[in-house]
């Protein structure tokens, strides 16, 4: 095992080129067109791989080759293969093969050659086939632990606080919740559920928008892990009656990550979700999120308005609080003055004043926007409207020349408006400060890799009536998800979002009184060229992007 090999290495710059036998050229580095072509490649894609394979003179592995080739990866720890992104293997060309995505860092090389004592063939594979390969021997290692019989593992009294302490700060225990993380950082997860059962721990990751089943940690008490979730998170551990939430900010290799922690007491004892928040999504712009063009448009046209609220709807983990920061990054220049009270802080924006909600000393979404009005703000952000105060303060701050953003939890933009006015917001303030509502959902996109092409027959309709309920037609084509090594057999890989952004014009602001039906602004928005979330989803449909089942899944027809 590699465990006292320096793990910074990696992270330096890139040293000077490789020869094809791995050693490195003496010499000053000269930087010739084609090295310089790769560095302006993303060092992810397969195109870098190529680019640098051919300037150095190594050999290019493919995904398939590299998954069929034996793995080497008993020798390593599982921790290295992940940090620094290389994959040995055995293959019919050297009995010793290291696949690496950058091969001008020769710090795993050097590891790699300590580990074997001789001579490694140095091989180029994109980082993200190496993550794949890692990703299948992780695979295998889960059926393993599947296979093996569960353990009965001794019970702690509930008052036995301190050997739990000290089991949940001890080196089993503090590993294997580490192991969690990477693991869900591998699988670009986005929750962890980590759930107490009767005969042990529960753990699921949500990867895409869908929980996937994973194998407990082995070998460790049940209550030490959520103990040591709980000390990650800043949480008491003697406190087991009452739900709690924390945060901490985590390296996990490369990466770093921002966590949630929300715990509640079950009935066979805590349950723990955590939240990933990874610092280097590079989400924040429109077309990363999947906003179309004439949404693109109508969004850049509401963000220039000098005052008004614009409110974003849809259920937790639709993707709302990732469009606000994507606006306030739009909105963000020095020339304007940005506040933001958020619960918690998601997205850290260079330039914008961030702040936090703490209940417990008083500091909750309305009382700070009593106090940003006199902060001479030109924009304010609240993380969501949960009660009727905060709905007020934020209406008065929009009536009194601010633009405001915030979230509002409802199933269509048509419904923000009775959801507002149930709050308590008088229909005079809302008609004058409203501007627009936009709703969203996640959808699952389609593998780029293995997604398959189907033209529609009259036979297909009748088979699946819910082609013809979206609005698709005999002779259209239409893709869907088939499975392959790098989308782990799921058909998909990331996820975009669908959109409806319904601007208020004088026909919809009348509408906007005491009694207002959300289905009679709904059909008048429709009559005004609002594109609903199926229609935009059903677009992202005919380019490729997702499948009918995934739009399906997640909007309603109507």
């Amino acid at each position: 095992m590699v465990s006292t090999f320096p793990h910074h290495a990696v992270d330096r710059p890139a040293g000077s080129p490789l020869a094809p036998n791995g050693a490195a050229l003496g010499g000053p580095t000269l930087r010739t067109p084609a090295e310089g072509a790769a560095e302006a490649l993303d060092p992810a894609s397969p195109e870098f791989a190529d680019a640098i394979a051919h300037e150095l003179g190594l050999r290019r592995i493919a995904l398939a080759d590299l998954l069929a080739a034996r793995p080497l990866a008993e020798h390593f720890s599982r921790r290295f293969l992940r940090e620094t992104v290389i994959f040995p293997f055995q293959s019919s060309h050297h009995p010793r093969c290291l696949a690496v995505a950058d091969p001008r860092d020769t710090a795993a090389l050097r590891a790699a050659e300590l580990v074997f004592g001789g001579p490694v063939e140095l091989v180029v594979a994109s980082s993200d086939d190496i993550v794949t390969a890692l990703g299948r021997l992780a695979g295998e290692g889960e059926s393993s632990v599947r296979s093996e019989p569960t353990q009965q593992q001794p019970q702690l009294r509930e008052d036995d606080i301190d050997s739990l302490r000290d089991l949940a700060t001890g080196a089993p225990v503090v590993r294997a919740v580490n192991d969690l993380f990477e693991q869900a950082v591998e699988l670009r997860a986005s929750d962890i559920h980590v759930e107490a059962m009767r005969n042990g721990l529960s753990i699921r990751m949500r990867v895409d928008g869908l929980l996937k089943p994973l194998p407990a940690p082995g070998g460790v008490l049940p209550q030490a892990v959520i103990s040591r979730i709980k000390i990650v998170a800043g949480l008491n551990i003697a406190e087991r009656r009452l739900p709690q939430d924390g945060a901490a900010r985590l390296h996990i290799g490369r990466f770093e990550l921002d966590v949630r922690v929300a715990v509640m007491p079950t009935q066979h004892g805590e349950s723990a979700v955590i939240r990933l928040l990874p610092k280097d999504r590079g989400l924040l712009s429109i077309e990363k999120l999947g906003f179309a063009g004439h949404d693109d448009r109508a969004l850049r046209r509401l963000l220039a308005l000098p005052h008004g609220l614009i409110v974003i709807c849809g259920p937790t983990g639709s993707g709302k609080t990732t469009t606000l920061a994507t606006a306030l990054s739009i909105l963000n220049e020095p020339t304007r003055k940005i506040l933001t009270i958020e619960d918690p802080v998601e997205y850290e924006i260079p330039g914008i004043n961030q702040s936090q909600v703490k209940p417990a000393i008083g500091l909750t979404f309305a009382s700070a926007l009593r106090s940003f009005v006199r902060q001479d703000p030109d924009v304010i952000m609240v993380g969501e409207v949960r009660d009727g105060e905060t709905a007020h303060v934020a209406v008065h701050a929009a009536l009194t020349g601010h633009l405001v953003l915030t979230t509002l939890h409802t199933e269509n933009a048509a419904a923000a408006v009775p959801r507002l006015l149930d709050l308590g917001v008088e229909d005079f303030l809302l008609r004058s400060t409203l501007r627009a509502v936009i709703a969203q959902r996640l959808v699952r996109r389609l593998c780029d890799h293995c997604k398959s092409r189907r033209r529609l027959s009259a036979d297909d309709l009748h088979a699946d009536p819910r082609f013809q309920a979206v609005g698709l037609n005999a002779g259209e084509t239409v893709y869907e998800p088939a499975g392959c090594e790098r989308c782990g057999g799921a058909g998909y890989r990331g996820r975009l979002g669908i959109f409806e952004i319904l601007e208020l014009d004088a026909e919809i602001r009348s509408m906007v009184h005491g009694k207002t039906d959300a289905g009679v602004i709904d059909r008048a928005a429709m009559r005004s060229g609002m594109t609903t979330m199926l229609d935009d989803g059903l677009a992202k449909c005919r380019a490729g992007a997702t499948s009918v089942a995934e739009i399906l899944r997640v909007a309603t027809l109507r």
